[in-house]
This record gives C-alpha cells, sequence and structure tokens, in this order.
C-alpha cells in the first residue's frame, strides 16, 4: 500500500492503528507510512488521543522529561484515563512519574548497568546453546523452543528462583501481560489475568520472605539490601519490580529475538553477510530494533498547553508516539524499509527515552544477540516451514505467538 494508492482515502484512526486491526497486525508499516507523511500529528477521535509518527515529533516528547507519564493525570476522556488508568491504582514504574520513579529506579538501576548485563552474558550463552541443542533437525516452532524460555530462565536465574518452576512462571507472566498491557482486553483475558498475577504475587511473596533471612547473590535480595539516601524498598514495590521485570522483560526479549530471526530469514543475503561476519552481530540487533521494533508506541501525557508540529494540544491530552513509524522515517534512515545488518549510524526508539529508557536495555541486547548467535551456529539455513506464523494481538507489541522455521545444516 503506497500513499499514493491511499491519499485519497482517509488515514487509518482508532483500532485500525491497533494490533487488533489483523491488517495492522501483519504488516503496520505501510499504515504507518502513509499516516506519518499526510498527517504527522493526527488525533484519533475513536481512542482519543494524538499519535505521532515523525522521528524528530518522537523523539522530542520522549526526551521531553516535563511529560507526564502517570495516567492519573491525564484528562478524564482521554485515552490515557480511560484505557490506562486502571481505576486510578497505583501505577507500576513504567507509568509513574518523579520524584516516585526516580527513587524506585534508583534503588534497583545498579543491576542492569551495562557492566551489570555482561556479567550475565555467559550464562545467556550456556542457556542459548542448551536450547539450540534441544531443538529438532526438522521443523519446529522457534518461539516455543527458543525466544519464549530463554528470557524466562534468565530473568529466573537473575532473581534466584528454583529452575524447576520456569515453565510455570512463563504460563502466568504471558497471560498476564495479555491482559496487563493490552488496554482494550477481553472479560475473559481479565478473569484469566487476574488469577495469574494472583498466583504470581503469592509465589514472591513467599520468595521474598524466604530471602529475609538468608540473603544471597540474587536480584530478590539485592532489592532487601538496596538503599539510597536513606530510601529502602517496601515488600510491595519488591513484589511489583519482581512482577515487572518477569513480565515486562520476558514479552519484549522475546519479540526481538523473533523477530531478528524474521527479518533474517526474509532477508537471507544478510543472513550470509552475517555468518561470514559475526562482528556485525550486535549491529544487527540494532537493526532488528529499528526495523521492525517489538514495542510499537509508548505514551505520555502534556503536562502544559502546548503545540507539536503546528497542532495545539491541551495540558492532560493523551500523547501516543510510534516508535515503529519513528524508527522508518526516511527523514533519518534512508531505503527504511530495507534491512541492514550493516547500517550505519542508527537511531532508533525503541528503548524508549528520557527518565523511561528501558532499564533492561542492555541485558535484552544481550539476550538477542546470544541467541541469534546461538541459531546461527547450530543451522547453516533457517527458512520459514510451511506452518508458518503468527503474530500476537496485544496492542503496542509486535512480536510472534509461533514462528515454524525449517532449519538446514552448513
Amino acid at each position: 500500500m503506497s500513499t499514493a494508492t491511499t491519499s485519497k482515502l482517509p488515514v487509518a484512526t482508532g483500532i485500525a492503528l491497533t494490533a487488533l486491526d489483523e491488517g495492522f497486525r501483519e504488516n503496520p508499516y505501510p499504515t504507518l507510512a502513509d499516516l506519518r507523511e499526510r498527517e504527522p500529528v493526527h488525533y484519533d477521535s475513536e481512542l482519543k488521543r494524538y499519535v505521532l509518527t515523525r522521528h524528530h515529533d518522537v523523539h522530542a516528547v520522549l526526551f521531553d522529561l516535563e511529560q507526564w507519564s502517570d495516567p492519573r493525570r491525564a484528562n478524564p476522556d482521554t485515552f490515557t484515563s480511560l484505557f490506562l488508568g486502571r481505576d486510578g491504582e497505583e501505577p507500576s514504574m513504567l507509568m509513574m512519574d518523579d520524584p516516585d520513579h526516580k527513587r524506585l529506579r534508583g534503588l534497583v538501576r545498579r543491576s542492569f548497568t551495562p557492566r551489570a548485563a555482561e556479567g550475565w552474558r555467559e550464562k545467556v550463552r550456556g542457556v542459548s546453546e542448551r536450547l539450540l541443542a534441544e531443538a529438532p533437525d526438522e521443523p519446529f516452532d522457534l518461539v516455543a523452543a527458543v525466544a519464549d524460555p530463554l528470557p524466562t530462565m534468565v530473568i529466573a536465574e537473575m532473581l534466584g528462583l528454583a529452575p524447576g518452576r520456569h515453565q510455570e512462571l512463563k504460563t502466568w507472566s504471558s497471560v498476564s501481560a495479555e491482559s496487563g498491557f493490552n488496554p482494550m482486553p477481553t472479560p475473559e483475558q481479565e478473569t484469566a489475568a487476574n488469577a495469574a498475577q494472583k498466583a504470581l504475587d503469592a509465589f514472591f511473596c513467599e520468595e521474598i520472605e524466604r530471602r529475609r533471612g538468608n540473603l544471597g547473590d540474587d536480584l530478590i535480595s539485592d532489592m532487601l539490601r538496596a538503599e539510597e539516601a536513606g530510601e529502602r524498598l517496601s515488600e510491595r514495590e519488591i513484589l511489583q519490580q519482581c512482577n515487572l521485570l518477569l513480565i515486562a522483560g520476558n514479552v519484549t526479549t522475546t519479540d526481538l529475538i523473533g523477530n531478528s530471526v524474521k527479518a533474517l530469514i526474509d532477508f537471507p543475503d544478510e543472513a550470509s553477510k552475517l555468518r561470514r561476519r559475526p562482528e556485525l552481530l550486535a549491529n544487527a540487533i540494532e537493526e532488528t530494533l529499528r526495523f521492525d521494533s517489538p514495542v510499537v508506541n509508548s505514551g505520555r501525557v502534556a503536562s502544559s498547553d502546548t503545540e507539536i508540529g503546528g497542532v495545539p494540544i491541551a495540558k492532560g491530552e493523551s500523547l501516543s508516539v510510534s516508535l515503529a513509524a519513528a524508527n522508518r522515517d526516511p527523514r533519518v534512515h534512508a531505503e527504511p524499509d530495507r534491512f541492514d545488518v550493516e547500517r550505519q549510524g542508527i537511531q532508533h526508539l525503541s528503548f524508549g527515552g528520557g527518565r523511561h529508557f528501558c532499564l533492561g536495555a542492555h541485558l535484552a541486547r544481550i539476550e538477542a544477540q546470544e541467541a541469534v548467535r546461538a541459531i546461527l551456529d547450530r543451522f547453516g539455513k533457517l527458512t520459514l516451514a510451511e506452518a508458518g506464523y503468527r503474530y500476537g494481538a496485544t496492542p503496542s507489541f509486535r512480536g510472534f505467538e509461533v514462528l515454524w522455521v525449517a532449519p538446514e545444516h552448513g
């Protein structure tokens, strides 16, 4: 779908700009490109939000420290309030404003610095190699075999959780994410998510209590020890952080691994290049983040009356910034629809920006790098299997529920 063929039609809006729309879920980029060129600051009257698609505008909003994230500060009839407010409950750190956000992030950030994350590389490599060693020589679902279990196993080990609970934790976190990160969950999803969340909370409460008298070398123990400027984490805050690390970290890293493999299948010359030059692996993951971001959009709340791209926006209005559209803005990245593992000057916004830059960005990069490295080492070539693939339908995220691949050995 090109701009030339759609320019006489209204731009997409509302549900058509979410993964709940089948066409958008399969390939959002033509729709986003059309919106970016024709109406880059678009008022979505259906979902009561402003959708921003130009790299410049998205970057400016993400890095503006004055913009709010807390849905309780949004105007009552806007997207953020209606769909993200959750009846006015205390938000997670993802949607928290300072000073609370600064305090919580300061108490946990030491475990996620680039240096700390790098210390996990050997363990991540070992997990990746073990999972690939168990992969069959016939068509298999890459999500179930590698992309799903890897992040769960890594974060569970970081939290000091028993290996025998990995599958249970993955199931709980996946079910919870289907509702927790979906602004429009079905009643069935909400019921299942509430049950899964209760199970997760009970599990983590037991783990926190078990650590109190026997602190170890794990993230839960680190959070119990954490102190900065006289501040400590409460048990409820530790519980929230455990949930956030397990649920948010799992979803996005699983999608990053799957999206990376799909891009290499769709661009086999780039896969061949990466096999010949493995030093390009880190850059290849950055290119995946630009080309097919696991997080499609992020949100802010206007903290004052403002203007973006000539469009007046009132205080308290919802700003939905499209990371996927910004990452493929041709003003920033030449030939944006081409996947290029040698691309220079990548300026993706897939980890957000400003105070809410993704805390687990460095760990996610390492997990994706080591997973793709293990896949390339294990198989001489991967193609799509006849069983195909299916994208998930959770708004704001882009990744596979299943991705069947057919391996060949080199």
